[in-house]
């Protein structure tokens, strides 16, 4: 995740479809996707976006996290990466018919720009060696959305965080490194946000190398309640938050403590990239 000082259904019985069925069937679907959002572009999950992340992050292990990966190292030719790219320069999210769609477009675009930008530059160890001291990555250009240059800190500093008011947004937008909070294998929309932002803001809690860690009468949480402190104050605070989030198991480790009395987590800025779980498990990175 960002400091913010320069610091995320299948037909069924496919297999019995005809071929003839089967593309009648991929017509309708089409003329669907069509009809429901003018232009195609403006869809908050692109199919090319959504298709991508299916078929390039899973699951996996980095040191002692256990997280979701991605496969940067196939992106770069990959006619799913271009299409979605493609899409985002031509999108329109002020044509979506909801704000939930709209905030959800906006959650996928910075996923993509941040996978684009370590595309751009593989092989790298982390994402913040793109930029530098006095040009960090989060203030580059990092592509287009809707025909304008965009960097990563434009859309999380000026548009999610203060247009949508939400501090699950820090537990969706994800920065390509360890410790940041997973990205998901499917993209955001708007008609299930709130429940994939509950799911992915208890994940990252859930994660001890990540989220939480209550140990010996101590409680540590991650660096991004430290930085982004200010958006949870409207709910209560930092383990206002956290309670009302987390599983029962956790609220109950955690007690009485005050936010007074956390230590945060050290931040793992590496990448996460699906070859280096690949390499010390001993597999060729494919």
């Amino acid at each position: 995740m960002r400091r913010k000082d320069n610091a995320r259904n299948p037909v069924q019985n496919r297999d019995q479809l005809t071929p003839a069925k089967g593309r009648w069937t991929s017509n309708i679907l089409l003329t669907l996707l069509v009809l429901t959002c003018k232009p195609p572009a403006a869809c908050a999950d692109s199919t090319a976006y959504s298709q991508l992340l299916a078929a390039n992050v899973r699951p996996g292990k980095i040191g002692n996290v256990t997280l979701n990966l991605v496969r940067y190292a196939d992106l770069r030719n990959d006619p799913l990466y271009q299409q979605a790219v493609k899409d985002l320069a031509s999108a329109d999210a002020e044509a979506l018919a909801t704000e939930a769609e709209r905030f959800a477009f906006w959650i996928n675009a910075y996923n993509l720009l941040a996978i684009k930008t370590v595309v751009e530059h593989y092989p790298i160890a982390s994402i913040r060696d793109v930029g530098g001291f006095f040009s960090p990555v989060w203030k580059q250009p990092a592509g287009i959305v809707a025909g304008k240059p965009y960097s990563l800190d434009e859309i999380e500093h000026g548009i999610l965080r203060p247009r949508f008011h939400d501090p699950r947004v820090h537990f969706a937008v994800v920065c390509a490194s360890v410790s940041c909070p997973d990205l998901r294998a499917e993209a955001y929309t708007g008609s299930r946000l709130s429940e994939q932002l509950n799911d992915a803001a208890r994940r990252f809690l859930e994660n001890p190398a990540k989220g939480v860690v209550v140990e010996n009468g101590s409680v540590s949480v991650s660096s991004i309640f430290r930085w982004f402190g200010d958006d949870f104050e409207t709910g209560g605070g930092v383990l206002a938050f956290i309670r009302a989030e987390a599983s029962p198991a956790l609220v109950t480790e955690l007690g009485n403590f005050k936010d007074s009395g956390l230590s945060w987590i050290d931040y793992d800025w590496s990448l996460n990239d699906a070859a280096r779980d690949d390499v010390a498990r001993g597999r060729n990175p494919q």
